[in-house]
């Protein structure tokens, strides 16, 4: 690293401008206004990555339709648990965006934020019965008050006309419904707090600005090297605290960063391919994202559905995503990501991952191997009369899964997402993908909570302020979570039960 190049001394440096560094930057500078943020971002500007509308999901993911969350345990009985965290962490960032709303942060609610009904559909007797059991499960906790259970053809089609126009009469179908969902557009929201941010003292964006390098110097503080990709020109930075919140392009600066906390970890990109319907007619159809069940060995962000889309005031469907495989490890990256990833601490995890997930390789295969008629025929099992003509190709962000070392020093792929701190919490990484961008308010909250235990003593008013329901469990206090959902609702304009 040059040492006669200018270097600024920020106390935090954000890597990346997603929802998830902004969403943290934005706790930090309203926790604590004199705390000078720098970020950086690879790219033209905020939310080009995995954060963009047409990259992911935008199901605002609060387990109220995503079958993987409710697993059937030997007994025949279904476990909630999981779904229960991940339902009330949505709770979170929509107490966030109600604070931000209602402070003039953010302006409309509907520039970023829809209501849309979140609904579950299986097909077949066995599954049919396994969604009576999960409503059963589900609605016997106060946090899935409201939803909605049927197998009347009837009724869902006046809830969903495009799933049963043209499904074989004598097909077993069930679905359930929560009228409380959302769609969201992160791409949107992120823009919204740059922006915030940008109005604010002590806070700088340095867009096109690639971070290649990061070392620990002696004083302790972390010095970052960031080569501008127009001009060539290379800028210096040193910091107390950094975030490394750069998606797929978090693990190789987790690497290079040199903390013991980092050995072993690796990273298997996913790829992604919608199928888009702009037709206003079939829009006006369908307001819903109806969630299916996964295929045998497929990851979780590649389950099925249907989803109502909201994105620039524009209706459209997307159904998928159909997996796929790419060594990138960012949509925009490089074919090199996924070997460059490869250390000799890490070759064991990757090897026994590679030997122990033969299910998500052959699904891999497959999805890589799909025709275009097979895709096709996969979307009409949700839209029977769906016709070629009316869809066209997305491509989707680039997910980059945990692989991770356990007990056994081998490897296990995690599907969710997982903070590496620094032992002296002054670094930390976030790696993995879904939940993702729906709980990125959480996320915020647990690196406030590991690496700012002290000065979050001080914070916990203002905290309280922004987050009403923090320090306390909107699980175990029903008039809580009522009242929390109820004011949220109002605010975001949302519909609630």
């Amino acid at each position: 690293m040059a040492e006669n190049r200018p270097v600024s001394q920020p106390d935090v440096v954000m890597v990346g401008a997603g929802i998830m560094s902004a969403t943290l930057a934005v706790f930090l500078k309203e926790l604590e206004p004199t705390l000078t943020v720098e970020m950086f971002e690879t790219l033209d500007g905020a939310a080009e990555e995995s954060s963009d509308a047409w990259n992911n999901a935008g199901t605002g993911h609060a387990a109220l339709c995503e079958l993987n969350y409710t697993p059937e345990r030997s007994d025949g009985s279904i476990d909630i648990s999981k779904a229960l965290e991940v339902n009330v962490e949505f709770d979170l960032s929509r107490q966030l965006w109600s604070y931000l709303i209602s402070k003039g942060a953010i302006a409309d609610p509907r520039s970023f934020i829809h209501p849309c009904p979140h609904m579950s559909l299986v097909r077949g007797a066995e599954d049919v019965a396994f969604l009576k059991k999960r409503h059963a499960a589900l609605t016997a906790h106060h946090t899935y008050e409201g939803m909605e259970y049927t197998q009347d053809k009837q009724q869902i089609a006046e809830w969903v006309p495009l799933v049963m126009e043209g499904r074989a009469p004598n097909e077993t179908v069930a679905v359930t419904r929560m009228i409380t969902g959302a769609d969201v557009d992160y791409g949107a929201l992120t823009r919204h707090l740059v922006g915030y941010l940008q109005r604010l003292p002590g806070f700088a964006v340095h867009y096109s600005h690639r971070v290649d390098d990061i070392a620990r110097e002696p004083g302790g503080r972390w010095r970052l090297e960031a080569k501008d990709t127009q001009s060539g020109d290379r800028r210096s930075t040193t910091a107390k605290f950094v975030f490394l919140g750069a998606g797929g392009g978090a693990l190789p600066l987790l690497q290079k960063s040199g903390i013991p906390e980092e050995k072993g970890y690796g990273g298997f990109p996913v790829s992604g391919i919608w199928l888009r319907c702009d037709d206003p007619e079939l829009n006006k159809r369908h307001h819903a994202k109806v969630y299916g069940k996964a295929a045998v060995g497929s990851p979780p962000m590649s389950v099925p559905h249907l989803d109502t889309r909201i994105i620039g005031g524009q209706h459209s469907l997307l159904f998928g995503p159909y997996a796929g495989f790419s060594t990138k490890f960012l949509k925009h990256g490089s074919l090199l990501d996924l070997f460059l990833s490869i250390r000799p601490n890490n070759i064991g995890p990757l090897l026994a991952v590679a030997r122990d997930n033969f299910d998500l390789t052959k699904y891999l295969i497959g999805q890589v191997l799909l025709t275009s008629r097979q895709r096709l025929a996969t979307l009409q099992g949700y839209y029977p009369r769906a016709r070629a003509q009316d869809w066209r190709l997305e491509v989707a962000g680039q997910r980059v899964q945990i692989i991770k070392p356990d007990a056994r020093r081998t490897g296990v792929l995690e599907f969710g997402t997982e903070l590496v701190p620094a032992s002296d919490r002054s670094l930390v990484a976030l790696l993995g993908a879904s939940p993702g961008a729906s709980t990125a308010v959480w996320i915020a909250i647990e690196v406030l909570e590991r690496c700012f235990a002290g000065e979050l003593k001080g914070w916990t008013a203002k905290l309280k302020q922004m987050i009403p329901s923090y320090g306390e469990s909107i699980i175990d206090d029903a008039a809580l979570c009522r009242r929390v959902r109820a004011d949220t609702a109002k605010v975001l304009r949302l519909q609630n039960v």
